[in-house]
Parts: C-alpha cells; structure tokens; sequence
C-alpha cells in the first residue's frame, strides 16, 4: 500500500513539474471554464464550500472529479506547496496513469479516461488534431 501511495503522490509530482497539473480553486475553476481539466482531484479533507463549487462547475460536463484518500498537507508536500485542496489532471493520458496508481481504482472513471486516450490516438494519427499553422 505505501508504494502504491508512494507512487500516486510521485505522479502527481511529476505531471505538475510537466506543466500538467493545476492546483489551486482559481487555477481548476479556470481549467473548469475552458473544459480542459480531465480529471479533477479533491484532498480526503477539502472544505465543503470547495467541494460543491468544484461539483457545480463540473455538472453537466465530462470532467470527472474524484475524492483522494490524501489530506490537504500530503498532497500539498508532494506538489511542493504547504496545502493542496484541489488540483487537476490537464492531460488525459496522465490523468489515466494517476488512476491505475489509485488502490481502488473506479470502473467507471477507467473505462472513460481509456476511451478518451484512444480518441486522442486516433485523432492524432489521423492528423485531426493538429494545431493551426500560418502560412
């Protein structure tokens, strides 16, 4: 169990080094706004009135958010802040690699995270996704 901990607080480390991980209400409400957060994580103690802005923000919409068994000081050291309430995944493919680290991970939550990587591929390799160039 404490290296699958280990292990899920390193991932965290690493996407937010990668630029792929906001933290902070205002930094998520923005990911929220523009639909980019992929997965949504909130810290086992979070306030209340963090949780239903985050659960109002996300209704209606895919972004999936998720309650970690981490307080707000675990997750906040492994991000290198001194508290971490709410954070989010902005990239999918490591939003899904975060959730196989989890001890018990959704069913639900991973079948959609592995639906949305595939959708990504294809779009990729299919050149659909490909940032607008001036010529």
């Amino acid at each position: 169990m404490e290296r699958n901990a280990d292990k899920t607080l390193g991932l965290l480390s690493i996407a937010r080094k990668a630029g792929k991980l906001q933290t902070g209400e205002d930094s998520v409400g923005a990911m929220l706004a523009e639909h980019r957060a992929r997965l949504v994580l909130l810290a086992a103690d979070a306030g209340p009135a963090t949780v239903r802005r985050v659960l109002a923000r996300t209704e209606g919409t895919r972004q999936r958010v998720i309650t970690l068994a981490y307080d707000k000081q675990t997750l906040g050291a492994a991000l290198g802040r001194p508290s971490v309430a709410v954070a989010a995944f902005t990239d999918v493919s490591l939003a899904l690699a975060f959730a196989r680290t989890l001890p018990e991970p959704d069913a639900a939550l991973m079948t959609d995270l592995e639906e949305r990587v595939r959708r990504v591929k294809d779009r990729a390799e299919n050149g659909r996704h490909t940032k607008t160039r001036k010529s």
